[in-house]
């Protein structure tokens, strides 16, 4: 059980998760479109991916968002419970989707056996990643905890796997870059998709037992 909170603290916990929102949002939008331009360029399973999660991130995001936004304005508890719930959803439902995209693009790139070229880009980007989105996460998390909101620490879980996702693919391109592991790529993806689609049935299923 968090600890009890003043008025005064907690709107100022809000104010700080919407600032922190607002950073993912716009860190995503940017990810996304070098990512996914990057990944179509080299054929990149992984690089495609990772832009596609930071669609998924950002949609994800703007739901926290506007549940914090209802809370600033001075929204009921009963609103504020209803967005959270329907953040929630949004969170486990864009979980899923990413499942399900690792699973269809990296299972036909290694029947198909076709390597991603290098990419520069891509390396660059998720070294950048790796450094950005732990911070961001970190922070939603703890905030999260603090007000309680299985929302926001949903969406903080969901930004780790960004974290992961970088990772991932700083390992898979760099393996095929340097040492021509074709397959590192879409097995680096496939690796995230245990602990993807088991925070997305967890968030649903925590939806639904309200």
């Amino acid at each position: 059980m968090a600890e009890a909170l003043s008025v005064q603290q907690r709107g100022d916990l809000v104010a700080r998760a919407l600032r922190l929102e607002a950073l993912t949002i716009g860190w995503n939008v940017l990810e996304a479109v070098i990512a996914i331009s990057a990944g179509v360029l080299a054929g990149s399973i992984a690089l495609v991916g990772f832009g596609l999660d930071s669609v998924i991130e950002t949609i994800a995001a703007s739901a926290l968002y506007h549940r914090l936004s209802a809370e600033k304005r001075g929204a009921s508890s009963e609103d504020i419970e209803r967005y959270e719930h329907r953040a929630l959803r949004i969170v486990g439902v864009t979980f899923l989707a990413l499942a399900a995209y690792i699973l269809y693009e990296a299972g036909s790139t290694l029947w198909s056996q076709e390597p991603p070229a290098p990419s520069t880009t891509g390396l660059v980007l998720a070294t950048m990643s790796l450094i950005v989105m732990p911070i961001l996460a970190f922070a939603k998390l703890r905030a999260g905890q603090k007000l309680e909101s299985r929302a926001l620490i949903g969406d903080a879980k969901e930004t780790f796997v960004c974290s992961y996702l970088s990772l991932a693919l700083l390992l898979g391109l760099g393996a095929n870059a340097l040492l021509d592991w074709w397959w590192a790529d879409p097995v680096a993806a496939l690796l995230m998709l245990p602990w993807v689609a088991k925070e997305g049935v967890e968030a649903l299923g925590g939806d639904c037992d309200d």
